[in-house]
């Protein structure tokens, strides 16, 4: 299912995680799998010396610079490296979402693995907010595949997905991130939660009675069937839940009583063009706080 995987990384223990489920995707599928590093940004046009995007510090950029990085991530992931039928280092000088975004391109990649941040933080801190808005944000905005954030230890994915969580808000990439889901679910045979979050906050204060909130629910459930059960062409290992609620709220506690080792769903709020969006504050809050990877789906072309 993935001929390609990009697993891109700082090289410092923070994305440990992420490493640990790029292998074993790998691993699993066969899949040929690049580790990726960006140095950091050149200081000023043809300067030899470039700005370390792992400590923000200035270090001479030259060949002997580049062999030493590569010989750190190599044996970095030695123990992962001898466990995959076929791994490349690459490294490259620039910023770094643009190049993990151009080398994805060129390469024709079939998923992105990468940590959610690289700072060695807890996830619940207040601060945060502005380490997920960088490099990730702008990946999973533009990639063209799947883009897999890994924030947190995976315990339930060593080899394969077994209870696959898609949120949807039923806007047009929620139906990309619904094909990915399905295939993926279709795929390794797992259980396909299909939920979505009714959120009565957005309807201008007005306080609705029990029985009109049941109503919004039911036809909440039949639009999943209509839109996305329709589309499965007999796979029935499947479940619809709507549950009423904050989003990102409601898609973790329902997450983690389903026990569920990933979610997926689209990046953005359904009202903004896709071009134009910043990281939807449902995804950002999921992706710092679930206990198990998160799949951001934009476009339909790899899945």
């Amino acid at each position: 299912m993935f001929e390609k995987i990009l697993f891109t990384t700082t090289g410092t223990p923070t994305c440990d995680h992420a490493a640990h489920v790029a292998f074993d995707l790998a691993k699993k599928y066969k899949s040929k799998i690049y580790v990726f590093h960006v140095f950091g940004r050149p200081t000023r046009s043809f300067s030899t010396l470039v700005t370390d995007s792992r400590t923000g510090e200035e270090s001479n950029f030259d060949q002997d610079y580049v062999s030493w990085v590569e010989e750190e991530l190599k044996n970095t992931y030695a123990n992962q490296i001898k466990e995959v039928p076929e791994c490349e280092i690459k490294t490259l000088v620039g910023v770094p979402h643009t190049e993990v975004l151009r080398f994805a391109r060129k390469n024709d990649i079939d998923l992105i693995v990468m940590g959610a941040h690289s700072r060695q933080e807890e996830p619940g801190a207040t601060r945060y907010r502005a380490v997920v808005g960088s490099t990730m944000q702008q990946v999973a905005k533009r990639a063209r595949c799947p883009v897999l954030v890994v924030s947190r230890p995976c315990t339930t994915c060593l080899w394969y997905f077994s209870n696959i969580i898609f949120g949807t808000d039923f806007s047009k990439a929620s139906h990309s991130a619904f094909l990915f889901a399905y295939k993926l679910a279709k795929e390794i045979g797992s259980k396909l939660w299909l939920f979505h979050a009714l959120d009565l906050t957005s309807r201008g204060g007005t306080t609705l009675e029990q029985k009109e909130i049941e109503q919004e629910i039911e036809k909440a459930k039949k639009r999943i069937e209509t839109e996305y059960v329709s589309k499965m062409k007999g796979y029935d290992n499947y479940e619809i839940e709507v549950w009423e609620g904050t989003p990102f709220v409601e898609v973790l506690k329902y997450s983690r009583e389903k026990n569920g080792d990933l979610i997926v769903m689209s990046h953005h709020t359904r009202e903004i063009d896709l071009e134009k969006a910043l990281l939807g504050s449902t995804v950002e809050q999921v992706v710092l706080r679930a206990s198990c990877p998160v799949a951001s789906v934009n476009h339909p072309d790899k899945v």
